[in-house]
């Protein structure tokens, strides 16, 4: 079996029975090719089915003069995760992945915004411009529901439940979820579908889209990023911003203001309670607070 046709499989894989996202399944796809290129350079002839421990702790090794531990840690999972597939498949009898052994790192809490600082970004907005409620609407779904980027852009007018008080979100692998949504969300969206959206042309296939560039089509990730990068200079915060940050700041001040967390949990799409757990850590204050107005030997 060839390198080219095992990671072409276990994209398919990935895809189909696993349900991952395009995005998540490049990232596997990168960690594998980093492995080919190693072997390539190095002219070991290893193909899926005879790489050893012992080449893999090689290329480790490489990966470790280069990367942080962070990195290091998605690529070692990234290949578990392809040869489990092998193994899976039988195609091998056995993981060269089993030993190898990730590196330490403390869990990285997430960046945060003030109220302020989203008031900054949103005052920072040109109205007057043909995309300035447009960007508002942007920059309130973000903070207003928690979505990720990927699902921002994917959002249809079809998934618009205002009168139920709810957006209907697409999360990872075509998860579908329901996030409430707030009426001074609401007026936002509406006033940038009722303006601006109903003057540009639309391209048929991104008729029932949300936001559109100025050509009717379907914005990019990477326009989502630009535009909040542009409204971080003009409001002059000096902080590293992008659409996460928003997902951040509205589950943190969710939970500084006494929500759930099993209700956060729902909201953001989490497939565990251990991934919003993180949010528990943010404002250690917040919980002392907590503790001292609820807990009866206080």
């Amino acid at each position: 079996m060839k390198w080219a046709h095992s990671l072409k499989d276990f994209q398919h894989y990935l895809k189909i029975e696993r349900g991952l996202s395009d995005n998540t399944i490049v990232n596997y796809s990168h960690d594998i090719e980093k492995l080919i290129r190693f072997l390539d350079e190095n002219v070991i002839p290893h193909s899926p089915l005879t790489i050893d421990e012992e080449t893999i702790q090689q290329f480790v090794y490489e990966v470790a003069k280069i990367l942080n531990a962070r990195s290091q840690t998605r690529i070692i999972s990234g290949l578990k995760s392809f040869f489990n597939y092998l193994v899976f498949e039988d195609y091998r009898k056995d993981n060269p992945m089993e030993l190898i052994e990730t590196p330490k790192i403390g869990r990285k809490l997430p960046d945060t915004l003030a109220l302020n600082d989203i008031e900054k970004l949103i005052k920072a907005i040109d109205l007057s411009k043909n995309e300035g409620h447009r960007n508002r609407a942007i920059i309130e779904t973000l903070y207003g529901c928690g979505v990720r980027v990927s699902e921002l852009v994917g959002l249809k007018l079809s998934d618009l439940f205002f009168d139920e008080g709810f957006i209907r979100v697409n999360g990872k692998g075509d998860k579908q979820r329901f996030v409430p949504i707030s009426e001074f969300t609401q007026k936002h969206i509406n006033l940038y579908i009722n303006g601006q959206r109903n003057k540009i042309k639309h391209i048929p296939e991104f008729s029932d889209t949300v936001f559109l560039n100025r050509r009717g089509k379907q914005l990019t990730r990477v326009m989502i990023f630009t535009i909040i990068k542009r409204l971080t200079e003009k409001s002059g915060l000096k902080k590293k911003i992008s659409p996460h940050t928003f997902r951040h700041s509205f589950a943190t001040h969710l939970l500084e203001n006494g929500a759930d967390l099993r209700a956060i949990q729902l909201m953001l799409g989490h497939e565990s309670i251990t991934t919003t757990e993180v949010y528990m850590h943010v404002d250690r204050s917040h919980l002392a607070k907590v503790m001292a107005k609820y807990h009866p030997r206080t």
